[in-house]
């Protein structure tokens, strides 16, 4: 039996479509409850910043990793009023996420 890879489990849990927040975004095709694991950022770490770059702040480390984006979490949209947020990198959902719902995370919040 062949082992799903985290993009093809990822890609069962959340798509991309266009946004009417920005652009495109990503959307919920299972629902999600609060504290639910949704999916780990993934990508190339990176020194500079740039699109589609998430920083996080390693306290135990003092260090501050980013991670340019490569997988379907990169089409994130920001919100005042996020539904989602990470905890490194890592993200989980903050309130009930429904089917078809934008999944969103404040860009402004510190990720530890």
């Amino acid at each position: 039996m062949r082992r799903r890879s985290s993009a093809e489990t990822l890609d069962r849990r959340i798509r991309v479509a266009p946004s009417s927040i920005h652009g495109q975004g990503c959307f919920a095709r299972i629902g999600f409850e609060p504290g639910d694991p949704i999916g780990t950022f993934e990508g190339m770490e990176v020194a500079e910043d740039g699109p589609h770059v998430l920083w996080v702040y390693d306290a135990e480390r003092d260090l501050l990793t980013g991670r340019r984006g490569t997988n379907v979490l990169r089409w994130l949209n920001h919100s005042d009023d996020p539904n989602a947020e990470f905890d490194g990198f890592e993200l989980y959902a903050r309130l009930a996420i429904a089917i078809g719902s934008e999944i969103t995370i404040d860009y402004g919040a510190g990720s530890s």
